[in-house]
């Protein structure tokens, strides 16, 4: 299958179509592309455009492509919708993509457009949903699923699901609960397929399944996923009565939007922000860091004047100062990455100590290598004095060390008390490395130099 890849000129020959409502055109060409990339050449289309993709083609497939959409142009175009319509549309997908859309309506249509769906039972599992928070599991999981009781026989079982497999979209495990509803297991299809059709399924059924609870963080039920390399997982409530499931396809999303998230956070971004935000909203975003990061770098000002003595009988030091300023706030942000990506994959273990003890020895390998070749460029290529070379070599060592120190102690201690790590990557790392560095670096200049 060839990937497909949205031109300007097939956008340009949908705009024409769409501009001359050659409808049965339009249709026959938009018939040969997937449900997502129908929903990206949507996002590229003016609002009108988009809504009248929407109405022309079947809801079966429309459903898909709201789905997909970016969720500006979504919620542009469910204005433009009535409540019918787009109770039509929530009808043919599962009840968490639905109950994702209506939690982006305006709170007064939201009511009416739950009446005018048809299916009831639809309708209900979806206001369900609604209770729970976006970034849980109840958030997560959708109601469709695949469950048969402990008490029945594989007779009984296979006809139960049967009839239970015709409003699920993919059928990744079959759940076992007892008559109160609580998960007690989950049915192998090959014991099913192989089993008398007489015996009952408590006999068959394997015990051990992974769960979330409901109120289960969104983050840590990707953490379980992933580790337990899982395509789908039940979601039980208080009281371990089995109301949902999760698919990966969810946890991917979850995966992605906090990569986003940690990336934006890494690079000094306060909030989420994208491309096409608001200049006062991208501004809000990036201001408080770059503030940050101007005051830092006032204070690495205000320690260098301190130094003016030092600097006046060797100017030499100056020039080194981009150079240590530049290696302090890279062995941080490396520092801190490392361990902001182990934090977030539970892949931290043992003491904090330990680790601090094992970035010194990194620190003091790396700082040995950098210095020696700073040494020798100082030395013989700005022919600088042999002990200045030397001071600059030894304040380097110094400066790597206690930047990795720094890069490894921020997140660890920030997680411990609650603060997504992630917040101590790039400006604020750099900035506080930056201070530490300019204040270490003359400091043993002044110590071994004597001024």
């Amino acid at each position: 299958m060839t990937p497909f890849k949205l031109t300007d000129e097939l956008l340009e020959d949908i705009k024409a179509l769409i501009a001359e409502q050659k409808n049965a055109e339009l249709q026959t060409m938009l018939s040969e592309f997937h449900y997502a990339d129908i929903a990206e050449i949507a996002d590229e289309l003016e609002v009108e455009e988009a809504t009248y993709l929407i109405k022309l083609l079947d809801s079966e497939k429309t459903s898909d492509i709201l789905a997909e959409m970016h969720e500006d142009i979504r919620e542009a175009v469910l204005g433009n919708l009535t409540a019918k319509e787009i109770a039509s549309e929530l009808e043919e997908l599962d009840t968490d993509d639905a109950a994702d859309i209506i939690n982006e309506l305006p709170k007064e249509i939201i009511q009416e457009v739950i009446s005018e769906i048809e299916d009831r039972e639809h309708a209900k599992h979806i206001v369900d949903l609604l209770r729970y928070d976006e970034d849980t599991a109840g958030g997560l999981m959708a109601k469709e699923l695949v469950k048969v009781n402990e008490n029945w026989n594989v007779l009984t079982c296979v006809k139960e699901m049967r009839s239970q497999a015709e409003n699920v979209t993919r059928v990744h495990s079959i759940y076992v609960v007892d008559d109160e509803g609580l998960l007690k297991g989950r049915l192998s299809l090959k014991d099913l397929l192989t089993t008398s059709t007489k015996t009952n399924i408590k006999d068959v059924y394997i015990p051990k399944v992974d769960s979330v609870n409901v109120n289960e963080n969104a983050e840590e039920v990707a953490k379980i996923m992933s580790k337990y390399d899982l395509e789908a997982i039940p979601v039980v409530d208080e009281i371990g009565r089995l109301v949902g499931r999760i698919t990966i396809d969810d946890i991917v999303d979850v995966i992605r939007e906090e990569a986003d998230k940690d990336y934006q956070m890494a690079a000094g971004i306060s909030r989420e922000v994208e491309a096409d935000d608001s200049v006062w909203e991208i501004t809000r975003a990036r201001l408080p860091w770059l503030l940050i990061g101007t005051f830092g770098g006032l204070g690495a000002a205000s320690i260098i004047t301190s130094f003016q003595p030092l600097m006046n009988d060797y100017k030499i030091l100056l020039s080194f100062v981009p150079l240590v300023q530049a290696t302090a706030g890279n062995v941080g942000v490396q520092s801190s990455a490392i361990m902001v990506q182990g934090l977030a994959n539970d892949t931290v273990k043992g003491e904090v100590a330990a680790r601090l003890i094992k970035e010194f020895l990194i620190g003091l390998t790396n700082g040995g290598a950098i210095a020696s070749i700073v040494l020798l460029v100082s030395h013989f290529m700005f022919n600088t004095p042999y002990l200045v070379s030397f001071t600059i070599g030894i304040a380097i060592i110094l400066v790597i060390i206690v930047a990795a120190i720094i890069g490894t102690f921020i997140p660890v201690f920030l997680d411990k008390r609650g603060i997504d790590p992630a917040i101590a990557t790039g400006p604020f790392i750099t900035t506080s490395n930056d201070i530490f560095g300019i204040l270490i670096y003359f400091t043993i200049a002044k110590l071994i130099l004597g001024v």
